[in-house]
C-alpha cells in the first residue's frame, strides 16, 4: 500500500524537528561552562523555537486540500509513524564526537544536512496537490541553519 504524505504531515514533521533542535541545544548548552558558547548554544535554541513558531504558522494556514489525508486512518497511526519518524530522524540523540563548541557546531551543520535530506526525499512522496511547493519553504529555512552554524564555526577557526 502507498501512502502519499501531504503538506500537514510534512509542517508536523519539521515542528517536532525544530523542538529536537531546541532540546539538543538546550542540553549541549547545559554541558559547556563558557559563558560565551553557552549564550551562544542558547541563542541557537531560541532560533530553533523561533522557527518551531513560523512552522505552526504555516500548518495553521494550510488550504484544504493541503490537508488531505490518502488513506483511511481512524486511529491517528499515521502521525504516530510521522512523530516517531522524526524523533530518530535528525537530532534525536544526536552524538557529538567531543564537547568543545566547534564540536557541537559541526554536529548540528551535520543534523540540519540530514534534515534537507530528509526534506527532499519526502518531497517526492508530497503529490503538488497536496502541497509539495510548502516543503521549499521548510528547506530554505534549514538552509538558513547551515549558514548560521557555518559562520559561527568559521568565526572559531579565526
Amino acid at each position: 500500500m502507498s501512502y502519499d504524505f501531504n503538506a500537514a504531515d510534512i509542517m508536523e514533521m519539521a515542528v517536532q524537528m525544530e523542538r529536537n533542535g531546541a532540546a539538543f541545544y538546550r542540553a549541549s548548552a547545559q554541558k559547556i561552562s563558557d559563558p560565551e558558547a553557552k549564550s551562544l548554544l542558547l541563542e541557537l535554541a531560541g532560533m530553533e523555537d523561533q522557527h518551531e513558531k513560523t512552522f505552526t504558522a504555516i500548518q495553521k494556514d494550510l488550504k484544504d486540500s493541503e490537508k488531505q489525508s490518502t488513506v483511511f486512518d481512524p486511529e491517528g497511526e499515521a502521525g504516530q509513524y510521522l512523530r516517531a519518524l522524526t524523533d530518530i530522524r535528525v537530532f534525536y540523540k544526536k552524538e557529538i564526537q567531543g564537547d568543545s563548541l566547534r564540536d557541537i557546531l559541526k554536529s548540528a551543520i551535520e543534523a540540519e544536512k540530514d534534515s534537507i535530506v530528509f526534506y527532499l526525499g519526502l518531497k517526492d512522496m508530497v503529490p503538488e496537490k497536496l502541497g509539495r511547493s510548502r516543503i521549499d519553504t521548510v528547506i530554505k529555512e534549514e538552509m538558513g541553519h547551515i549558514r548560521v552554524l557555518s559562520k559561527r564555526l568559521v568565526a572559531l577557526k579565526g
